[in-house]
């Protein structure tokens, strides 16, 4: 009994020795890898088409899509469609024309592992390709004699001014969050800046497709979107982390 009793006793004696030999890690590492989903995004821009349904005067619809590149950033660009007749003070004019914009977005919204929402800040570069006719037209007159309710009646035959063309760039600020699985929902503003702008010598561009309403004097438009995208992954891609300092450096 006493043979059994003292070989159980080297046991653990030697047994407690090399655990206390080996030193405890206090911070033990995540050996877990966390993979984040890569791929395209695309869908339409929804204000456009809710004021094509409101709006008689107005058609336009806008297809939007992006590409993840990394962690933050990623491709982006729209393509666009619009027609809108316009009623100033002494003429009305419709314009028609087709819109590309093409750039990048900075995702600066930290996600929880899991999510891809965004607070993105971006820019583009815009061509816009169209038409404008102006249909009539008055002439302003400061004698009211012969006419002291309105001003004199121009031409009532349309005149089509065709290729036009305007460039800018474009500044964007924006959001995405995902309502249902690979679903999101996104809105941006835009500032543009009008770059280029090839004009007919009889008749002004008033309005762009893409760009909207031209300010006299100023080369700035301010524009706008909520959108719906579906994003399809490809494949999936580990994220780096963050190599933490080590003490006394």
């Amino acid at each position: 009994m006493l043979k059994y009793i003292i070989s159980l006793f080297f046991v653990l004696h030697f047994g407690l020795g090399h655990a206390q030999s080996e030193s405890i890690d206090l911070q033990p590492k995540d050996t877990i890898v966390h993979k984040q989903q890569y791929g395209i995004r695309a869908g339409v821009d929804l204000s456009r088409i809710v004021l094509s349904f409101l709006n008689d005067d107005y058609t336009g619809l806008e297809l939007v899509g992006d590409y993840r590149l990394t962690y933050k950033l990623y491709l982006a660009a729209e393509l666009g469609n619009e027609e809108k007749t316009s009623q100033e003070d002494l003429y009305n004019f419709t314009t028609v024309g087709s819109y590309l914009k093409f750039g990048i977005d900075y995702n600066t919204y930290e996600n929880w592992y899991g999510m891809d929402n965004s607070i993105h800040i971006g820019g583009r570069y815009a061509f816009s390709s169209f038409s404008q006719t102006l249909n009539n037209y008055q002439i302003y007159d400061s004698n009211r004699y012969w006419s002291s309710n309105d001003f004199a009646s121009g031409i009532e035959d349309s005149e089509e001014f065709s290729g036009l063309n305007a460039s800018w760039l474009e500044f964007v600020l924006g959001i995405k969050a995902e309502l249902f699985a690979n679903i999101y929902l996104g809105g941006s503003v835009r500032m543009g800046y009008l770059v280029s702008n090839k004009e007919s010598d009889k008749f002004p561009n008033l309005w762009i497709p893409g760009f909207n309403r031209i300010t006299d004097g100023s080369n700035f438009g301010v524009g706008y979107n909520y959108s719906i995208t579906y994003f399809l992954p490809l494949y999936k891609k580990a994220k780096k982390k963050k190599e933490e300092p080590q003490e006394g450096k």
